[in-house]
């Protein structure tokens, strides 16, 4: 072998063994590449993972309390709507009373809204010709024995309104009618009503 033969195989080996070693490193880049973006990868995969997890307690979260507001506005409904059927009842129960027990109970509010004991009472026209004179009478005998002055008189003139009666002295009255009762009872008593309904 000439001088030329070994250089070319010693250039031939050197070469060969530098694309051995090139091809051996280029693997272990590439091997370490791959694993860093396998590692990436992962890392992403999870990090999604964590993002979807968190977004969907977010939500469940939401929704329950989105549904625990509308359950609470139900049963806040539903309660309003028991109250103002407790008053609708007493109203009911009001309009419906007649005779002895009627007369009673509008001479005690006449008795009770009189300031002076000489106003009038005004009675619907019904109320007037039924029991009119003996509400007068009994609110009188009620003052007369709180010790009051006595002097109630009939109104010449009937009102426009229901059950009840209204108080009046010149331009100062009191509404003693059942509708003006329970618009009052509704506003004041409401939550009192609620409270013995729902404790």
């Amino acid at each position: 072998m000439n001088g030329i033969d070994k250089i070319t195989a010693r250039i031939e080996t050197d070469a060969v063994a530098d694309a051995a070693r090139i091809a051996g490193e280029t693997k272990t880049q590439c091997d370490a590449i791959k694993a860093e973006g396998e590692k990436k990868a992962q890392e992403g995969y999870w990090e999604k993972v964590r993002q979807g997890v968190a977004a969907a307690e977010d939500r469940v979260q939401r929704l329950a309390k989105t549904a625990d507001m509308e359950a609470r506005k139900s049963v806040l409904g539903f309660k309003q709507s028991l109250v103002a059927d407790a008053f609708d009842k007493a109203e009911a129960k009001l309009n419906a009373m007649k005779g002895d027990e009627y007369v009673a109970f509008l001479a005690n509010l006449a008795a009770r809204a009189a300031v002076t004991g000489t106003e009038e009472l005004v009675f619907s026209a019904a109320d007037k010709a039924a029991c009119g004179k003996k509400v007068v009478d009994k609110a009188n005998a009620a003052l007369k024995a709180a010790g009051k002055t006595a002097k109630l008189t009939l109104a010449d003139k009937a009102g426009d309104f229901g059950k009840g009666l209204i108080v009046r002295q010149g331009s100062v009255s009191v509404n003693c009618t059942v509708e003006a009762l329970m618009a009052q009872a509704r506003e004041n008593m409401a939550s009192q009503v609620a409270a013995e309904l729902f404790d």
